[in-house]
């Protein structure tokens, strides 16, 4: 029977040891056979909105007895908890900043513990500033080798409450913003596939997309659908609508950057009510002000 999958989300990077840290302790704790797969760690610094986009999505793919570490830790030290949260047959640790709101994502925890018991950090006295090393890491070391997620700690009722900024729809269009920019510079917004159905927009041959410096005429289903060099607005990977350039970099080329507003206009004779009412600097960029509070 193989063990138990760990894995490791954060904002560390790979340039220093942290991440090396993290997986030490859980093998000193699990032994040298725990298995252990990075998600990234190239997460943009304390960006938790970030982390949540990218992890989110990937619980699905991963099996159901699964462990995630998830570290982006702006208050690491201060009174805000740790915590282990089991959902769906897996369990999610990390810092309840919000992260594990905007994971869930509406779904309610079945079990939430905050990591309060010494006994299963790497050491009585944690840092102050690498909690993802002194309690994270050997937390999920300790749950893969069987301890109950019980023992952790103390029995909580939930876990502190965000939630992901929704577009704006009515009958002119649907205004979003920019929530990732990938390596790739592709640029993906909160409009969900579903919202595009429900309004028709994936139909409208007149629709009109409005972002950064770019005018794009409709819905397309891949990057080639376009010339190489041109805009193009398609559903993505993750189910949402996406700004690419075929061939090229959009955040770059289009001057788009996480927290600009994107606005799809669904006839040509309300553009100038459209998009003042939506104007670019309306919108908080996640990075400081990563979701809304409930």
């Amino acid at each position: 029977m193989q063990p138990r999958l760990i894995t490791l989300t954060s904002d560390f990077g790979t340039r220093d040891a942290y991440v090396a840290s993290m997986k030490a302790a859980i093998l000193s704790i699990a032994g040298t056979g725990a298995r252990i797969l990075d998600i990234t760690h190239e997460v943009a610094p304390q960006d938790v909105m970030e982390a949540a986009f990218i992890v989110g999505p990937t619980l699905p793919l991963l099996p159901a007895d699964s462990i995630h570490v998830v570290v982006v830790d702006p208050g690491v030290g201060t009174s805000r908890p740790g915590v282990a949260v089991r959902t769906c047959e897996q369990i999610l640790v990390g810092p309840d900043n919000g992260l594990m709101a905007l994971i869930l994502n509406g779904r309610e925890p079945d079990e939430v513990v905050r990591l309060d018991n010494p006994r299963y950090w790497l050491t009585p006295r944690p840092s102050n500033t690498f909690h993802g090393r002194d309690i994270f890491a050997p937390a999920a070391a300790h749950l893969a080798n069987g301890v109950p997620l019980h023992d952790l700690g103390s029995p909580v009722d939930g876990v502190r409450a965000l939630h992901w900024v929704q577009p704006v729809v009515d009958d002119e269009g649907i205004r979003g913003w920019v929530v990732h920019v990938d390596r790739f510079g592709n640029c993906i917004t909160n409009i969900s596939e579903d919202t595009l159905s429900r309004t028709g927009a994936d139909s409208q041959p007149a629709l009109k997309l409005y972002v950064g410096n770019a005018r794009i005429g409709g819905m397309n289903k891949t990057y080639a659908d376009v010339a190489v060099g041109e805009p193009v607005a398609l559903v993505g990977s993750s189910g949402f609508v996406e700004i690419a350039v075929n061939g090229g970099n959009a955040s770059t080329l289009l001057g788009i950057k996480k927290g600009s507003a994107v606005n799809m206009l669904f006839s040509s004779g309300r553009e100038d009510t459209l998009l003042a009412r939506a104007p670019a600097d309306e919108y908080v960029a996640p990075e400081r002000t990563p979701a809304g509070t409930t």
